[in-house]
């Protein structure tokens, strides 16, 4: 029987579902890098030949580790879907002479040198500058166009993103990018392999974007990602998810699948996405690629990723397309035959549509609670009214439990103050949005009081 070592880390999929999918592939091996979600634990252990958590002195050479244990178990290919991972095994495929994202994997991961790439090709994208000091920060706002948004180059989940609207504004953003990175990394939630990551920024020209000429429904986000793989270089665009507008500065509220774009649209958004994804390079691996939708057909590459897109998006494509792109994944890295999708999914071909809603404690405008609510999945479950056929789900492992206060929305911590993640199967993706919508309006009436006890219920 084939086997397959599992390296595992925050952020990605939930892992509950990830591991049941490789394991219906293979015997699958789990190298723990972050401790194990509580509801997934004795699952793990139940689905995996060997669980191995490594202690913090076996980390310092993530690259060794990784190869080391794949010769142990006598793996045939080695897995990860989290971003803090993608670099280090890509490397560790590399030695082993496994099928992985290859040699150029850094290129999809830190954000200076993708947009470098980019640059050199001429890929539509926003003006940008990278940034390590103060002084950089100083010298590039002098350079772009205001506003800005400073981002960590590493990052993911939109953390220690901060909006400058003038150059007074440098020195409150850059300490708290830094802090934010620090609280980040304490989390678990940082890049693994490369040492000191957390200090390289970029800092780029916010894009005016639109969505009102892109889609016909109101509530839709001025972006979308294209999810898609490389199979031997080749890059297979999948389906384009939507968005809910972002809550600022820039924190991803609500991923939707299909994205309701017009045929025609869809296919230049997958274009100017595969013009990205070649520029990088890649070999084998899944990618999640975000462009903005400008005015007048315009669009600019946000970022690539040598993996498929976290939260709920890819149990989400499987759901209303059929399409396990984690198993299927799994099969080609260990030589199998995959009869990947000719062309894009379109939404006619869509099965419904499912999303996933990332609670925050901020209202449809992005204004922060009044105050402060207590997360009980229940009480949204049996009192906010949803469209006919819709069926609403928290996805435990990603979720606070029942009787957790909200936390307060902190902008620069983004993801990192999220309450709960809730998944909507829905007849349409223009139901999904419009449930959505009455949902966010809904949780801070709906949700308890902090400090009011409220029961337990199933």
């Amino acid at each position: 029987m084939s086997k397959v070592l599992f390296v595992y880390a925050k952020g990605g999929p939930p892992l509950g579902y990830a591991l049941s999918r490789v394991a219906a592939r293979s015997a699958v091996h789990l190298l723990a890098l972050s401790a194990l979600p509580p509801t997934v634990a004795a699952s793990a252990d139940r689905l995996c030949a060997s669980v191995l958590r490594p202690a913090e002195s076996e980390r310092h050479d993530l690259v060794s580790l990784i190869v080391s244990r794949a010769q142990a178990v006598g793996a045939d290919a080695v897995v990860t879907f989290s971003e803090y991972a993608v670099v280090a095994v890509a490397e560790a495929c590399e030695k082993l002479g496994l099928a992985g994202a290859g040699g150029s994997c850094a290129l999809a991961r830190d954000k200076r040198m993708m947009r470098r790439t980019w640059q050199e090709r001429g890929i539509s994208q926003p003006r940008f500058r990278p940034v390590a000091t103060e002084r950089d920060l100083h010298d590039a706002a002098a350079a772009l166009r205001f506003p800005l948004l400073l981002k960590a180059a590493w990052s993911a989940g939109s953390t220690a993103h901060r909006i400058l609207r003038s150059a007074d504004d440098v020195p409150a953003a850059w300490e708290r990018a830094r802090e934010v990175m620090a609280e980040s990394a304490q989390l678990g939630y940082a890049e693994l392999h490369v040492a000191d990551a957390g200090a390289d920024f970029i800092v780029e020209e916010i894009v005016p974007g639109t969505a009102t000429e892109w889609f016909d429904q109101e509530g839709w986000g001025d972006y979308v990602s294209v999810e898609g793989v490389v199979v031997n270089g080749d890059f297979r665009p999948v389906c384009l998810s939507g968005r809910m507008p972002t809550v600022e500065p820039f924190t991803e509220r609500a991923g939707i699948t299909p994205a309701a774009l017009p045929h025609d649209a869809q296919q230049r958004v997958v274009a100017l996405a595969r013009e990205a994804v070649d520029a990088l390079g890649l070999q084998n691996c899944g990618t999640h690629t975000e462009i903005k939708l400008g005015a007048g057909g315009q669009m600019w590459v946000i970022e690539t990723a040598a993996r498929f897109g976290g939260a709920m998006t890819v149990p989400q494509i499987e759901e209303v397309f059929g399409l396990d792109l984690i198993g299927m994944l799994t099969d080609h890295l260990l030589g199998r035959q995959v009869s990947w999708p000719a062309e894009v999914r379109t939404p006619q071909e869509a099965h419904g549509a499912a999303g996933s809603l990332v609670v925050l404690a901020v209202d449809g405008a992005g204004e922060a609670w009044p105050d402060q609510r207590v997360w009980d999945f229940p009480t949204v479950r049996d009192a906010v009214p949803l469209s006919v056929g819709s069926h609403l789900s928290v996805v435990a492992e990603n979720s606070l439990p029942d009787g957790t206060p909200v936390p307060v929305y902190d902008p620069a911590a983004g993801a990192n103050t999220m309450a709960a993640l809730c998944l909507l199967s829905a007849t349409d993706p223009e139901t999904v949005i419009r449930d959505f919508r009455t949902l966010v309006e809904a949780l801070p009436q709906t949700l308890p009081t902090a400090g009011v006890t409220t029961e337990v219920r199933s």
